[in-house]
């Protein structure tokens, strides 16, 4: 059994469900401390982080990623999600995918880059946190404010999450999208349904609302992100009686942009949407984080000749997808890129990743290191 695929085996029977630990982080810690990293545990509210760096000198390479997982529907399963199974060269439980491997993978492959390069050209990090997969709100975020403290600086991130697609490596995360969620509550009148005159319905109201929002092209997009989207994610009303109107209706939505459509200009555009309307109405707004994109340099053609020398051929560099811990770190200046498993049963029932990738990947982050910082 190879010593990636132990460790991922040993990470999974660990039920690390966000944003509890169970002790993951202790477990990588261990392997961490006999190599000389500096271990720093940061607990945040209800959540633990861990901080480890080696070295003196030389540009900062961190491996960062999270150790909770999302809540299994375990009686759906085929197997205990918590007790790694091997099937048709496939291992099964939660985390394989996303992303205990990729932890696994990355403390191997820095095991065996630091024994080839006791004395390396760069500094060498980990940053690790339970509440990636939760709120989000007392793990990277946290820790990278505390680096500001510390007057630490990340240079380049390679973030574990499952980026790949149909086979390891064949695609990239190179940026992301910003995400702005919104909720608004259209406000009418409420009445009888026989007696409409004396009510105003706020679903007939908000109904050309949607349409606009909908159909409207917020951007074209760039060379570096597809268009903005705007998607809702939910719509309630009613009082549970046939015969009433309701007197509000809330609807929920939210937008994934690049920089052509900066957050306050969506806001500001979808606000005079609904102004138009002449009805009463509350708008609030959450963001989830600003887009970020990692430039052409010796960072990308690091992983993208890693990634070649592997498996044959380069990476797609994308900018799609959802969010990740990324967008914490990249506004600190450092250069962030995400690559990782096949994402094709992430946060699904019998999530799985191929055993052979897990080898494959610990290889193309030694190679990473090796281009990088060696």
């Amino acid at each position: 059994m190879s010593a990636t695929l132990e460790l991922t085996q040993s990470l999974i029977r660990l039920p690390s469900v966000t944003p509890v630990d169970s002790g993951c982080q202790q477990l990588l810690a261990g392997r961490l401390e006999p190599l000389g990293f500096e271990l720093h545990h940061l607990r945040f509210g209800d959540v633990d982080n861990l901080w480890a760096v080696i070295g003196d000198s030389g540009p900062l390479f961190c491996f960062a990623g999270h150790t909770d997982v999302v809540p299994p529907d375990s009686a759906s399963w085929q197997t205990d999600p918590f007790e790694p199974t091997i099937e048709n060269g496939m291992l099964y439980g939660r985390g394989s995918a996303d992303m205990k491997g990729s932890l696994a993978a990355m403390v191997v492959a820095s095991e065996r880059f630091l024994a080839l390069n006791p004395h390396p050209g760069g500094r060498l990090a980990f940053l690790l946190t339970s509440d990636e997969e939760g709120p989000a709100v007392d793990g990277t975020v946290k820790v990278m404010e505390w680096l500001k403290e510390q007057g630490e600086r990340i240079d380049y991130c390679l973030v574990g999450e499952p980026s790949s697609g149909d086979r390891l490596g064949d695609r990239v995360r190179n940026g992301r999208r910003g995400s702005l969620s919104g909720k608004l509550i259209l406000q009418g009148i409420q009445g009888h349904v026989a007696y409409p005159e004396l009510a105003d319905n706020p679903i007939h109201r908000i109904g050309p609302v949607i349409e606009q929002l909908a159909t409207t092209e917020w951007d074209s997009g760039d060379e570096r992100f597809p268009p903005t989207s705007f998607q809702i994610s939910g719509i309630r009303a009613g009082t549970g009686a046939g015969n009433v109107i309701p007197g509000e209706v809330t609807l929920e939505f939210n937008f994934r942009h690049g920089p052509a459509s900066p957050q306050e200009t969506l806001k500001r555009r979808l606000t005079k949407i609904v102004d138009d309307t002449h009805c009463n109405y509350e708008l609030s707004w959450t963001s989830h984080g600003l887009p970020f994109f990692c430039p052409p340099g010796e960072f990308i053609n690091g992983v993208c000749g890693a990634i070649e020398e592997h498996c044959g051929q380069p990476p797609l560099l994308s900018t799609g997808g959802g969010t990740s811990d990324g967008r914490f770190i990249a506004p600190s200046g450092a250069e962030v890129i995400e690559l990782g498993p096949c994402n094709a049963t992430i946060h699904k029932v019998n999530e799985s990743t191929a055993v052979a990738d897990l080898d494959q990947l610990t290889d193309i982050y030694l190679a990473i290191l090796q281009r990088v910082i060696g």
